[in-house]
């Protein structure tokens, strides 16, 4: 029943006057203004997408970091794998670590947890999609289209269309914060992402 109302309220978001409907770009496909980085492998911008690599003799954890924060939204991007495991972070806090970061991820990588959410520097794995599912909807080393929901407490993160993970009621989750791609440390990494977009929501009401 909860998953029913959390439906209807999300339909009522975005279509309320009162809700952001203009899909904002957070990458012009040409440059990576809006974003900076925190150190290890590199990032770059080809032929309209952008590309992540990353040595397996690097240990840190390559992050690019939108400059600006968001709270509540609706975050969609094209990513494909290579090799290694990347990830989508939002609502995230920079640190000064060896991973640079906290807070929660949507699994990017070509295994059957993609999709999944797990929270760098917290509690680990709080979401895993099933596995069958995953099989059904996702062709490892094709673009996969992900979109990541956050209203207040309720997170949901669907890939090519499906709902593959859902973290609802989750009173732990941070409130807001930066969206960010991650090259992992301690791997070879390739990874590229294209056609970022976020549309903004407004807070919940009480």
């Amino acid at each position: 029943m909860k998953d029913i109302l959390l439906f209807a309220g999300l339909l009522t978001a975005v279509s309320t006057p009162a809700a952001a409907q203009t899909w904002q770009p957070l990458f012009n496909g040409k440059d990576l203004t809006g974003w900076h980085t925190q150190p290890g492998g590199e990032w770059k911008v080809v032929e309209g997408t952008i590309v992540g690599t990353s040595k397996k003799s690097e240990s840190r954890h390559g992050l690019l970091v939108s400059d600006e924060q968001y709270a509540d939204f609706i975050l969609r991007a094209k990513f494909r794998v290579t090799t290694g495991n990347s990830g989508l972070y939002f609502r995230s806090a920079e640190t000064k670590t060896n991973v640079a970061i906290r807070g929660l991820q949507a699994e990017v990588d070509a295994t059957e947890a993609v999709g999944g959410l797990y929270e760098t520097a917290k509690r680990g794995w709080v979401r895993k999609p099933a596995p069958q599912l995953i099989s059904r909807i996702v062709s490892h080393g094709d673009w996969v289209e992900m979109v990541v929901t956050a209203i207040g407490d309720d997170m949901t993160v669907s890939l090519n269309g499906v709902t593959v993970t859902e973290l609802l009621g989750d009173s732990l989750c941070q409130k807001s914060g930066h969206i960010a791609l991650q090259l992992h440390g301690g791997m070879d990494m390739h990874v590229e992402f294209k056609d970022i977009a976020i549309l903004e929501l407004p807070p919940e009401r009480p």
